[in-house]
């Protein structure tokens, strides 16, 4: 319709139709508007007939479209539909097998996340959540574009650190963005012990005044992104690249200044813990809280899943949800350990679920005490057992926990635990999926933790 318009206007200027009907084309006048009238009726033609063959041309080419299966039509190449741009440049371009390395970390931080903002890639609260808790994304989509403004509305309902909860991730879902590095520190959280947030707080803390300011916060995105410059990537270095920004974003000089702060992205995290003018600073109380209420929150999602409204999970789940992201091949004959050795089921409470839990962010102290009973040549039975998780984490850990776990691993039925096969599998479950710590290493800091998770499995 556009072009009739235009046609229409040509040949009002001409003045076509003001010629007189006796008069022949092509006569000479004063003011050669014959000729001009001419050339004006070949133009109608021309145009006709090129719209007319757009037309049938669209229309065959929407039907031969629907019947191989593709849903846009011929208008979608029209220049004045700048939606259709905007919509392919959702999902920046991936990556073939082979192409690029990545660890394991990047690999699923890549399959979950879900936003993208200037080449940036982000997840939601929701994301992340899936990360952790799920085998495979819920629903996956491609990357959606984020405008300055769309971004900005977000961020609009993150609440202030002090009005945390252990349902912030799950009230938050979409409406948020966590960066690559935040999501290796919320990993680092997920399997610290409650004795290590205090060497976790004075990591940010560097002028040890108690308090840490978004500056000094922002001093372990420098550090993430330092550590892959140093390391490099293997593959076509145009797409590793691109794998960088994706994962980093523009920014890699060192914050030097309130300017440069000032040009970082507000994320989830980050309006958190500072606020949304990133004036506040965060205190260990608070930090405490957030580590605190992120375990819990990642726990009662799983135990909530098998649950199923109830007060407690049968033995049998418990053991599939311990044997989770583990490099166990058979689970099968672990869950019928479980179904012989314990027919009348009492069920797990989310106490005795956490508890375990806290214990696992202990592996490695609890590993040192069980060498000890190891090297004396005595056989771990269930007090033993009970009593080295006691002394190495100080939680007790009811009868009826200690009765289930050591039925899940008792594969030769002598009610004795093998410690160094429980142990392989519980470091796998305790990573969710990435890469199980080294036996012959052990890292105590929660600087060590973080270059562990950026390494990945490297």
């Amino acid at each position: 319709m556009a072009a009739f318009r235009r046609l229409a206007s040509i040949v009002n200027r001409l003045n076509v139709w003001s010629a007189p009907r006796n008069e022949p084309c092509g006569a000479q006048t004063t003011t050669g508007g014959r000729t001009q009238r001419c050339l004006a009726v070949g133009m109608c033609l021309a145009t006709g007939g090129a719209v007319a063959f757009y037309l049938y041309n669209d229309m065959y080419s929407q039907r031969c479209r629907k019947r191989m299966g593709y849903s846009f039509s011929g208008r979608d190449l029209l220049p004045v539909l700048t939606a259709v741009e905007a919509q392919q440049k959702t999902r920046p371009f991936d990556f073939e097998e082979g192409d690029v390395y990545m660890s394991s970390h990047e690999q699923r931080f890549r399959l979950f996340s879900s936003v993208e903002y200037e080449g940036q890639l982000y997840m939601t609260p929701q994301n992340f959540i899936e990360s952790v808790t799920m085998s495979e994304p819920r629903n996956k989509k491609p990357w959606m574009s984020l405008t300055k403004q769309e971004l900005e509305k977000t961020l609009v309902d993150t609440p202030a650190v002090w009005q945390g909860t252990s349902k912030l991730f799950r009230n938050l879902r979409e409406r948020g963005i966590i960066a690559y590095t935040e999501y290796l520190f919320l990993l680092c959280i997920l399997t610290k012990p409650h004795a290590g947030f205090k060497i976790a707080f004075n990591m940010f803390d560097a002028d040890g005044n108690q308090m840490v300011d978004k500056r000094e916060f922002l001093v372990l995105q420098e550090i993430f992104r330092k550590k892959n410059e140093k390391k490099g990537r293997k593959g076509d270095v145009e797409k590793s690249a691109q794998l960088s920004m994706q994962l980093y974003g523009y920014q890699v000089a060192p914050i030097n200044s309130r300017a440069e702060e000032g040009m970082m992205i507000d994320t989830t995290l980050l309006v958190h813990f500072f606020g949304k003018k990133g004036k506040a600073e965060l205190t260990f109380d608070d930090f405490y809280r957030f580590m605190d209420n992120l375990q819990t929150e990642v726990l009662e999602i799983e135990f909530l899943t098998y649950s199923k409204g109830m007060t407690t999970i049968s033995e049998e789940d418990f053991a599939r949800i311990l044997l989770r992201y583990t490099n166990v091949e058979n689970i099968s004959s672990y869950l019928d350990n479980v179904r012989q050795s314990i027919p009348d089921e009492k069920g797990i409470t989310f106490d005795e679920f956490r508890s375990f839990f806290q214990f696992l962010n202990n592996l490695e102290d609890f590993a040192i005490a069980m060498q000890m009973y190891n090297f004396a040549s005595r056989s771990i039975g269930q007090d033993e057992f009970g009593r080295a998780v006691y002394v190495a984490t100080g939680l007790k850990l009811t009868r009826h926990l200690v009765h289930t776990i050591f039925k899940i691993f008792d594969v030769d039925h002598d009610d004795q635990l093998s410690y160094k096969e429980f142990i392989g599998i519980m470091k796998d479950r305790l990573h969710r999926g990435g890469r199980g710590y080294k036996t012959a290493e052990r890292f105590t800091s929660f600087k060590s933790c973080m270059k562990k998770e950026l390494a990945g499995s490297r």
